[in-house]
């Protein structure tokens, strides 16, 4: 007759793999979550940032609002993401020597798995705005 064996080799092992996996999976959709968010912030910021500079450079409104169109599309390229129509607020303010100008920029970040599992209770998104306020030469030409 054998004997059954009475302790618990190897099953240290196995808990420890179930409990990795466990744990492991949230952390890492948690993670890949913020990082989304945070690189949605830098391009989102810069955009703002780009967009009021090239603003406030422009000869005249029109030409301002694309060159600031421009600019904060390529700022947010740089971080693989795309300007929506909406997400660019139009600029604000005058292009008078001293006057300022205020750009707002938003963009969405999707949540993935959210909007499926959890409908109604959690948001599937994430808003992120940036306002950049961008002062005009002193010394540029009065129109």
């Amino acid at each position: 007759m054998r004997r059954r064996p009475t302790g618990d080799d190897g099953n240290a092992l196995v808990e420890f793999s179930y409990l990795a996996v466990l744990l492991m999976i949230p952390l890492v959709y948690v993670l890949l979550t913020v990082f989304q968010v945070q690189r949605a912030a830098f391009g989102v910021t810069e955009a703002a940032r780009q967009a009021g500079r090239a603003y406030a450079t422009a000869t005249d409104e029109a030409q301002g609002r694309a060159r600031a169109r421009v600019a904060a599309d390529l700022a947010l390229q740089d971080q693989g993401l795309v300007l929506c129509p909406s997400c660019l607020a139009p600029p604000a303010g005058q292009l008078v020597p001293g006057g300022t100008v205020r750009v707002r920029v938003e963009h969405r970040v999707v949540l993935p798995l959210v909007g499926g599992l959890f409908r109604g209770a959690v948001p599937p998104s994430i808003p992120v705005r940036a306002t950049h306020v961008e002062v005009v030469d002193r010394f540029r030409e009065a129109p």
